[in-house]
């Protein structure tokens, strides 16, 4: 479809008031899910970031790698284990999620970010310390995966600061031990959002937010207060899947963070969507 003049001006205009409001004020996303997957949504998600970067709002992009991970572990013949829906962390485990998030997931996300014209700078949990962990205690073990006890965003500052976006790979170093451990993305990116007392805490998702009935995408709600939340989990609105995130969009509200959404990724400029329109996308947090 050939957009006009007319209505590429009207686009402009009604971004105009959110790039005013955003402008100096830092905003992070995790990216996540089918959007890390296709090509397409891949090129979205970096134009969107650069063009928010490039209208002066702080970004810093948390990443996860989930299939790039099952992908080196099928090659080494070795078969993922989930439980609960999380991934155990043997140690062999533990090495190639290093390696993979770490580096080549994190450095092609560089990469792509730069191609598209932006300033880009490629971190990790253990650089300057900046997320801290111990053994996550359960019901289940689940190995070397990691509950965050500490987060320094002196080195997030310092990229943003100089006009760079942090992407940050959620592995962690050991809080009492010389361990590495494996941190859930959503639950990183909160911790990240409440500690820099971010504007916003954005989570891609392959749904296209919380929805009143999961088969009926048509039943999204757009907006929850964090008062409401319990009473969603009673009514089974909220289960599944769908409660870590929606808890971890909770705790950084509560901790300081404006606000939070979960954003359907499969949508391309889903973030431009939510951020620089009347309309948005996804369900908001406040």
């Amino acid at each position: 479809m050939k957009i006009s003049t007319s209505d590429r001006a009207q686009v402009l205009t009604q971004a105009l008031p959110y790039i005013k409001q955003y402008a100096g004020k830092t905003v992070v996303i995790k990216y996540g899910g089918n959007a890390m997957i296709s090509n397409g949504l891949k090129s979205a998600v970096m134009e969107d970031i650069v063009l928010l970067s490039t209208v002066g709002i702080r970004v810093v992009l948390v990443h996860g790698g989930g299939p790039e991970i099952n992908e080196v572990l099928a090659k080494l013949g070795k078969q993922p284990k989930f439980i609960g829906g999380l991934r155990y962390t043997d140690e062999e485990t533990m090495e190639v999620v290093q390696m993979v998030l770490a580096g080549k997931v994190n450095k092609e996300l560089v990469q792509r970010l730069e191609q598209q014209g932006g300033r880009a700078i490629g971190l990790c949990g253990l650089d300057g310390g900046m997320i801290k962990a111990v053994k996550m205690e359960g019901e289940h073990d689940l190995g070397l995966v990691g509950d965050i006890t500490s987060v320094d965003v002196t080195l997030i500052r310092n990229s943003l600061d100089n006009g760079t976006v942090p992407v940050i790979a959620t592995i962690a170093a050991g809080e009492n031990d010389d361990r590495v451990y494996n941190i859930n993305a959503d639950i990183a990116a909160s911790q990240i959002a409440s500690a820099l007392c971010a504007e916003k805490l954005v989570l891609m998702t392959d749904v296209r937010g919380l929805l009143r009935d999961k088969d009926d995408e048509d039943t999204l709600i757009s907006v929850v207060n964090v008062s409401e939340v319990p009473s969603l989990k009673k009514k089974g609105i909220i289960k599944g899947g769908m409660i870590p995130k929606i808890d971890c969009c909770v705790e950084a509200v509560r901790r300081g963070v404006k606000r939070t959404h979960i954003i359907d990724g499969r949508i391309e400029h889903s973030i431009l969507i939510e951020m620089l329109t009347d309309e948005g996308i996804g369900t908001m947090f406040l």
